[in-house]
């Protein structure tokens, strides 16, 4: 993992950062925004700032720049403004604020430093007084003198942020109290991302088409060279910057082929979507439901009925047999309503369980899956009134909402609406994903989920641990591997004769300890249950390490690359044995490639077969007829990971582990 001299590269990236600021860009946090370019959008009280996430390094046989553009989110409103509507719209105003504000990023203009805030002190306000040097002033006094700032509101709280790491070794080790008045709050809230208008509108400016990307890199190189200050930084230390983007080969892999029941193939085209497919085509294989439930409120009994005839009528149009339902009118929607409900149906032994709900609400939809998922294990369907009822605007796209529904319940029960095709037998597709929890931030659960040889079976296993933060995850991870590994032997009476191995999930701090820990630890563990099984060879596995969050994009000529693209050469990295894979098609914006970095193999395949096998594996998302950008056992990892982290919050029976249940 060691590259050759860290620390000349390190000189480099802050002889760019020293040539950046030639450009008047402004740091915030690490990266560099130009605030003169800033897009305003008023409605909102919000701007975006565009700007730029450089690193340079040492690429497979060059140096490299690695340029993107980003944006950052600016909140025009300050805390002072969220403690307002706090105040308005609550009767204990302290609590909302509280739960507003803490964990927020805050960045404050007089300093341009961003602090993140731990706690709001209601027992202090500006009228407060602190120790300096020149003995107590109060904060009122002391923004008036230092940065000739006139607080306005003598009587707000104080937030508090509590010193990092980096403070404390720069030796400021008291808490940090914040004036709300004078720290804008960053980053966006739940409320935003929920705003349909508002992401519309921030999109039309940061989903940028290739052709305007490439515009926007070409113009930040000409900045770079023809503004007199960086020029003069670049020279002072001899260094070039080349005019053009870096031309790199690549090639496309084979298109795949779908199969559908009866053997029918439908080979991918460049969109990598086959959701049409399934109007003449019946699903590879089905289960059908004779027994099931419909839990209803009262009130949406009809609307229900109508979609739940749009089911049958879809599901026999793919060749699959789905009963009459028995329905459980429910007089109410409160939580206790939809428990009691689902105890009663559970005791009747239904396969399956569908719930209505009159509108998303995270907390009885946490409540639906931990009944469902831990008390009473059963697979459950839950859909929204919005997503299922008949709209005037769009009574057209029910159909199509009724088959994806239908395909998605005949997955939690273990049928596959569609197959790839194999080349090799007896593989184990393994996926691995973290996820933090939302109510304890020092809790996260990591999720696997494992194929049995798709060339056979199209079950599949999966399990979730819990673990605190900064925990090892290696013995986890090796415990629910040899979990995985009985359940293969169970069903197949022998041990899977190759081992791929997808672990999602991992930053580029801790690779070092993915490498030197977990793959050992787990190869160790393997090998030891081959060997007991009389393998004496131990076991054949390739550990490749997925990244999604990467600054690396590639195009083909001005515009986005096919779904299939691969790249292994010029801006993969010399101590890697790593490719980047381009696997799914977008509409708008640029396409994002995902990073594969094969850390450990000897499963005896080239190079070649591990890119064709990681191609096929994104087209297996059973939620989605289409290719994503991970293998699909990563996304039902991350699927599995984030509903027990958001919903369930502890681990899931044992009794739903072969069922894709989280879908």
């Amino acid at each position: 993992v060691e590259a050759a001299d860290n620390q000349q590269f390190q000189v480099l990236n802050l002889i760019l950062r020293r040539a950046m600021e030639g450009l008047n860009l402004q740091l915030v946090s690490r990266n560099y925004f130009d605030p003169m370019a800033k897009i305003k959008l008023d409605n909102y009280r919000m701007e975006l700032w565009p700007g730029y996430l450089t690193s340079i390094r040492q690429h497979e046989s060059d140096i490299l720049l690695c340029a993107e553009i980003a944006h950052k989110v600016m909140r025009t409103d300050t805390l002072y403004n969220i403690l307002s509507e706090a105040i308005r719209d609550n009767d204990d105003y302290q609590d909302a604020f509280k739960r507003q504000v803490i964990g927020m990023i805050c960045l404050t203009d007089y300093n341009n430093k961003t602090y993140r805030i731990d706690d709001v002190d209601f027992g202090s306000t500006p009228l407060s007084k602190f120790n300096t040097k020149e003995g107590d002033i109060s904060y009122v006094e002391y923004y008036k003198k230092r940065y000739n700032i006139t607080i306005r509101d003598h009587k707000q709280p104080l937030v508090v942020s509590r010193p990092t790491e980096k403070n404390i070794r720069g030796g400021t080790d008291q808490l940090i109290m914040l004036v709300p008045e004078l720290a804008r709050a960053t980053g966006m809230t739940d409320a935003m991302r929920a705003n349909f208008q508002l992401m519309k509108a921030m999109s039309e400016y940061t989903r940028l088409t290739p052709d305007r990307r490439i515009e926007r890199l070409r113009v930040l190189n000409q900045r770079l060279l023809s503004s007199k200050e960086s020029m003069d930084v670049l020279k002072s230390w001899n260094i070039q910057l080349d005019t053009a983007l870096v031309e790199i080969p690549a090639r496309v892999l084979p298109p795949e082929k779908i199969v559908f029941g009866n053997q029918k193939r439908f080979l991918c085209d460049t969109r990598a979507d086959w959701t049409a497919e399934f109007r003449q085509n019946s699903m590879y294989s089905h289960v059908d439901i004779k027994r099931w439930y419909v839990i209803t409120p009262q009130r949406n009994l009809r609307e229900t009925e109508e979609f739940v005839k749009m089911c049958i009528r879809a599901a026999s149009g793919m060749k699959m047999l789905i009963s009459e339902p028995r329905y459980d009118t429910i007089p109410d929607d409160r939580n206790g309503t939809y428990s009691q409900s689902i105890d009663n149906a559970v005791a009747k032994d239904p396969q399956i369980i569908m719930l209505v709900l009159k509108a998303p609400n995270e907390e009885k939809y946490s409540c639906i899956k931990k009944r469902t998922c831990v008390d009473r294990p059963i697979p459950s369907q839950v859909v929204t009134l919005k997503t299922i009822a008949p709209r005037k605007e769009k009574s057209s796209g029910l159909m199509s909402i009724a088959t994806k529904v239908v395909i998605q319940m005949n997955a939690k029960l273990m049928g596959a609406p569609w197959m790839i095709e194999l080349p090799v037998r007896g593989l184990m597709t393994v996926g691995f994903d973290v996820c933090h929890s939302s109510k304890n931030k020092n809790k996260s659960y990591g999720a696997l989920v494992a194929t049995m040889d798709m060339k056979s079976s199209t079950r599949y296993y999966s399990s979730v641990t819990e673990h605190m933060k900064g925990q090892e995850l290696s013995e986890q991870m090796s415990m629910n591997m040899t979990c995985a590994l009985k359940a293969y032997r169970e069903h197949h009476g022998t041990l899977p004769e190759r081992i791929l191995f997808f672990r999602d999930g991992v930053g580029d701090g801790q690779l070092h300890q993915v490498v030197n820990t977990e793959v050992k630890f787990l190869k160790s563990q393997l090998d030891e249950i081959y060997k007991s099984a009389g393998r004496a060879d131990g076991c054949r596995m390739a550990f490749i390490v997925v990244a999604k969050r990467i600054n690396t994009r590639y195009f083909a000529n001005k515009r986005n690359p096919v779904p299939g693209t691969v790249v292994d050469d010029v801006i993969t990295l010399p101590e890697r044995y790593d490719f980047f894979l381009v696997s799914q098609s977008v509409r708008q914006g640029t396409v994002s490639p995902t990073n594969y970095n094969v850390i450990h193999d000897n499963m005896g395949l080239s190079a070649d077969k591990l890119q064709i096998l990681a191609y096929k594996m994104t087209h297996m998302y059973y939620n989605f007829s289409g290719t994503c950008r991970v293998p699909s056992v990563c996304q039902y990892a991350h699927k599995l990971a984030f509903l027990v982290a958001e919903s369930i919050n502890r681990s899931p029976s044992s009794g739903l582990e072969n069922q894709l249940y989280f879908l």
